[in-house]
């Protein structure tokens, strides 16, 4: 049985704006659960905003049961709720996918990474984005070991 941790709320005190941090990265408090994750997306700043929520639509429809967290400022995905296949990070000019164990994906994620397994997908402002593919991935990643954080 999957374990899960309690969902904490993310919003700033009095229902503050979070901070943006270099490159635009929400300021978001450690928390399990979506309501977390939903505050970094609603504070994503201009276009990645709407981009966000669309990236979490495809995980959450490709994968029904996934879990949420927000940690080190970013929105993680897993099954366990201790080990995540796939993070999110805003960038000045791009938003971050990391594929924990995208080496191990068919065809591999292009961005490279300084960790042997670890596998970018950066989405840009106007850029066409190949769902088909992006939902592959989130599949197939989904289904192998999460990286533990």
């Amino acid at each position: 049985m999957a374990k899960t941790k309690p969902a904490n709320v993310a919003a700033g005190p009095s229902g503050a704006k979070p901070v943006l941090l270099s490159g635009g990265n929400p300021q978001i408090a450690k928390g399990y659960g979506d309501a977390p994750v939903q505050a970094y997306i609603e504070a994503m700043p201009g276009w990645k905003g709407e981009v966000g929520r669309w990236l979490d639509q495809l995980i959450t429809q490709a994968v029904p049961d996934v879990q949420k967290a927000v940690k080190w400022n970013s929105p993680l995905y897993g099954l366990d709720g201790e080990s995540w296949f796939l993070g999110i990070h805003c960038f000045s000019k791009y938003i971050k996918v990391a594929f924990f164990r995208g080496m191990s994906l068919e065809p591999v994620p292009p961005g490279e990474s300084k960790s042997k397994d670890t596998r970018y997908l950066n989405v840009r402002e106007g850029d066409p984005l190949d769902e088909a593919q992006f939902v592959s991935w989130v599949k197939q990643a989904s289904r192998l070991p999460g990286e533990r954080m």
